[in-house]
C-alpha cells in the first residue's frame, strides 16, 4: 500500500532518505520541505568553496554526473516533490499533519503524512555578545550564507579577519581566508588548545605550528567579550586585547535544531537532541530523525553521543528510507572520527582523545609514534606522528590521532583502527594486524604495528617514554634542576645541537653504547633522544 511521506530538511540526510524510500516504493509519495532556496549540497565542502579550490557553489550541489540537485532534479529524476522558503511551524501528531508557512508566498497550510522524517539539522552556537549582528559576521549556517561571505572577500575586500573557535570547522575556514586570499587571520579560543576535545595538548600543539608557519595568529585561553564597530564590524575584544577585523567569523560549535521535535512532545536529551533508537526512530512509531539533530550512541563509552557529520547523516538517511518501506535496517552508533586538511598537513583522528578517556572514568595512557608512510628505503615518503590512546587495565585501545603531510596514508591507517574500535580491540589485536605491504605504500613492519608494540612495551613496563609537553618542561628547567639531555643518534646528527647546547645535551650512539658507558652523562634525570623513538628505546633497555 502506498504511503505519504513529509520529510523536513533538504540537505544531507532528507534527500538520501527520501530518494532510498523512493527506489523501494517507487509508488508512494514523498514530499521534502526546506526553508532554503538552496538544498541538497555538502556542507563540508564550504570552507573549500571559500577558499576558492570549488570555484562555483553549484558543484557542492552536483551529483557526480554533473547534474544539479534543485528543485527540478528531484521532481524530474527522483519523482520527489520538493518545496524550498517552506517552514515547519508544528507538529500534530495525533491528526499526523505538519504545520507549514510558504515563506514566499506568506500562506499557511498543513500537510498529511503517514510517516514523517525529521531532517532539521543544527545551527551555529550563538554567543551571546553584543556586536554579534553587525554586518561583515558570520555563522556559517549552509551555503547561502558562505555565499554572502565570499561576495564580501571578492567585491569590497577583507584585510584582516578573527575566527571564533579553533575546532574543526574554525581551523578550516582560518585556512581557507589565509591561503587562496591572503587575509590576516587571527584564531581565538577560550579552551587552552587548538582542537579541544579531539586531539590532546601534545598534538595541538603541533597543529599550532603547521598554522603559524602559515602565518595564522593563535590566541588560546581566551574569552570573547564582544564585537565591536559601527556601521559594521572593526574587530574583536578579548579579555586579553583587541583584534582589527574587516570580518568576523563565528565557529563556536553547532547546537541541534530540535525545538520542533520538543515543542510536539517527541523525546528530546538534555543537551538538545532528539533521542532515536537504533532503527532511527523518535519516540513516536510514525516518525523518524536523523543527522545533526540527534544524539546515537557511542560505541567505545557506551553513552549517548553527539556527531554533526555529513557522512553520518547520509548513513542514517539510507537506514530511514530503508525502513520507511518496512524494513528493520539499524544504525549501531559511532566512535566518532574526523580528519581535516590545514595547508600541507592532515590532522585525523577517531575514537578517544587522552582527556575525553580520562573524563570518562578511564585510566588512560597514550603511546606516541613517529614513523614513515612507506619503507625507509623508498624515495618518497612522509612522517606519520601517531597517538594511540589506550586503556591501562585492560589494554584496550580507546582511541588514534595523527599529524601528516601525507593525508591519504594518515586517513588510511586512522580509518582502519575506526573499524576496528566497534570491536573493543587491545594493543595485542593492533601489534597482529595484517595490513597490505609493497615498499611504495608501506613498511614491512607498518606504523600501526609498531604503535602496538610501543603500547605493549608501556604496559609491561619496558619503555618509559615522556610526550613533548614533559620533554618541554624538562627543557625549560634544565637550568634549575639536574637534567642531561642524551642524543641517541649519529654524531652527524647530534653535533648542531651539542654544539648549541654543550652543557646539557650529550651524544652517545646506540650501537656503540656498550663501549662508550664511560661516557653516559651522570645526571638525576637523563633523557634519551633520537628521530622516532627507536634507538633511544633500544638505549634506554641497555642502560
Amino acid at each position: 500500500m502506498s504511503q505519504k511521506v513529509v520529510i523536513i530538511g533538504a540537505v544531507a540526510l532528507g534527500p538520501k532518505a527520501a530518494c532510498r524510500f523512493k527506489r523501494l516504493e517507487p509508488d508512494s509519495q514523498v514530499i521534502m520541505i526546506d526553508e532554503n532556496e538552496i538544498i541538497s549540497y555538502g556542507g563540508c565542502g564550504i570552507p573549500y568553496y571559500v577558499s576558492g579550490d570549488i570555484s562555483d557553489a553549484r558543484e557542492l550541489q552536483s551529483t557526480t554526473f554533473h547534474m544539479v540537485r534543485d528543485v527540478d532534479f528531484f521532481r524530474d529524476a527522483k519523482d520527489v516533490q520538493v518545496r524550498t522558503r517552506t517552514r515547519a511551524l508544528s507538529i500534530d501528531r495525533m491528526a499526523k499533519k505538519v504545520h507549514v508557512h510558504d515563506l514566499e508566498n506568506d500562506e499557511k497550510y498543513y500537510l498529511d503524512y503517514d510517516k514523517l522524517v525529521l531532517s532539521t539539522g543544527s545551527s551555529p552556537r550563538k554567543l551571546p555578545l553584543s556586536g554579534v549582528d553587525l554586518p561583515g559576521v558570520y555563522a556559517i549556517s549552509g551555503l547561502e550564507e558562505a555565499i554572502r561571505l565570499k561576495d564580501q572577500i571578492s567585491q569590497s575586500g577583507v584585510e584582516k579577519a578573527v575566527v571564533v573557535g579553533a575546532g574543526l570547522i574554525g581551523l578550516e575556514m582560518a585556512e581557507a581566508l589565509t591561503d587562496l586570499w591572503g587575509i590576516e587571520t587571527s584564531v581565538v579560543e577560550i579552551a587552552p588548545q587548538l582542537l579541544p576535545g579531539f586531539v590532546s595538548p601534545d598534538m595541538a600543539r603541533m597543529v599550532a605550528n603547521v598554522l603559524e608557519e602559515n602565518d595564522i595568529s593563535l590566541y588560546t585561553g581566551e574569552q570573547v567579550r564582544e564585537i565591536f564597530g559601527g556601521d559594521r564590524v572593526r574587530g574583536v575584544r578579548t579579555d586579553q586585547r583587541d583584534l582589527e577585523a574587516d570580518m568576523v567569523v563565528m565557529a563556536a560549535g553547532v547546537v541541534p535544531n530540535s525545538n520542533l521535535a520538543r515543542e510536539s512532545g517527541l523525546e528530546v536529551s538534555p543537551q538538545g537532541a532528539i533521542v532515536v533508537d537504533k532503527q532511527m526512530r523518535t519516540s513516536d512509531a510514525d516518525i523518524f530523525a536523523g543527522g545533526d539533530c540527534v544524539q546515537i550512541e557511542n560505541l567505545i563509552t557506551g553513552k549517548p553521543g553527539y556527531y554533526p557529520m555529513g557522512s553520518m547523516a547520509n548513513r542514517q538517511g539510507r537506514v530511514i528510507g530503508t525502513n520507511l518501506a518496512g524494513g528493520s535496517d539499524e544504525f549501531p552508533g559511532a566512535v566518532g572520527s574526523f580528519v581535516v586538511k590545514l595547508f600541507d598537513h592532515a590532522v585525523s583522528g577517531t575514537g578517544l582523545s587522552i582527556e575525553t578517556a580520562s573524563r570518562q572514568g578511564s585510566d588512560a595512557f597514550s603511546a606516541f609514534v613517529t614513523q614513515f608512510d612507506k619503507s625507509h628505503f623508498y624515495p618518497e615518503k612522509d612522517l606519520l606522528y601517531l597517538e594511540m590512546v589506550v586503556d591501562r587495565s585492560s589494554g584496550r585501545i580507546l582511541g588514534l590521532q595523527g599529524l601528516s603531510t601525507g593525508g591519504d596514508s594518515l586517513k588510511g591507517r586512522i580509518d582502519c583502527v575506526a573499524a576496528l574500535l566497534p570491536g573493543k580491540p587491545t594493543t595485542k589485536d593492533l601489534s597482529n594486524l595484517e595490513v597490505s605491504y609493497s615498499p611504495p605504500f608501506g613498511s614491512a613492519m607498518d606504523a600501526l604495528n609498531n604503535l602496538g608494540n610501543v603500547a605493549e612495551n608501556i604496559l609491561q613496563g619496558h619503555n618509559m617514554g615522556i610526550g613533548p609537553g614533559e620533554f618541554d618542561r624538562l627543557w625549560q628547567e634544565r637550568g634549575q634542576r639536574d637534567v642531561v639531555f642524551m642524543d641517541c643518534r649519529g654524531e652527524d646528527n647530534a653535533a648542531p645541537l651539542v654544539e648549541k647546547h654543550p652543557e646539557k645535551w650529550k651524544n652517545v650512539q646506540t650501537e656503540t653504547l656498550e663501549a662508550n658507558v664511560d661516557q653516559v652523562p651522570r645526571a638525576e634525570t637523563v633523557v634519551l633522544v633520537c628521530n622516532n623513538g627507536g634507538r633511544s628505546y633500544e638505549a634506554q633497555l641497555k642502560l
